[in-house]
């Protein structure tokens, strides 16, 4: 009779704890998907844009556009894609490490369809020394299917000196 009591006696197992390696990882994934977000949400912000000041205002007559013409072509993904190229030559006595302009498209009533400022001179293509020309490849993929299929206007929105 004593065997078939104890045979009868559940054991209790010890209590699971929470804080074993699924709480750890889960955690990990919380903090992960946190960082990831608050990175995506700050470094995707644009810089503030850089002034015309009335120094880069009076230096600019000193630029010259020229071989400025554009062309379309298609996509991997079937879009179409706008380039506007040409160069841009620093006719004046200054170094200069960024240069950003405008483009300005227009509809074929002259409405405003898109205005996109892109830098055309950076810090990361060398900058434009006195006397020197460089070129220049502007692709834009998200204009509006009512743009009149013209040149847009490029105005010159910054200057910044070395």
């Amino acid at each position: 009779m004593a065997s078939n009591f104890s045979s009868r006696i559940a054991v209790k197992e010890p209590p699971r704890s929470l804080v074993g390696p699924p709480l750890y990882i889960g955690a990990a994934v919380v903090f992960l998907g946190a960082g990831l977000f608050a990175y995506l949400q700050f470094s995707s912000r644009p810089k503030a844009d850089l002034p015309l000041t009335p120094e880069a205002k009076e230096y600019v007559r000193n630029l010259n556009l020229s071989d400025v013409g554009i062309k379309a072509s298609e996509s991997y993904l079937q879009q179409t894609v706008v380039e506007i190229v040409g160069k841009i030559g620093n006719g004046g006595n200054r170094n200069l490490d960024r240069i950003e302009i405008y483009c300005v498209f227009h509809d074929r009533y002259g409405q405003l369809v898109l205005r996109k400022r892109v830098p055309i001179v950076s810090e990361r293509t060398g900058g434009l020394k006195p006397g020197e020309t460089k070129s220049f490849r502007l692709p834009f993929d998200e204009i509006p299917e009512s743009w009149n299929q013209a040149m847009p206007q490029l105005v010159i929105a910054a200057v910044k000196f070395s």
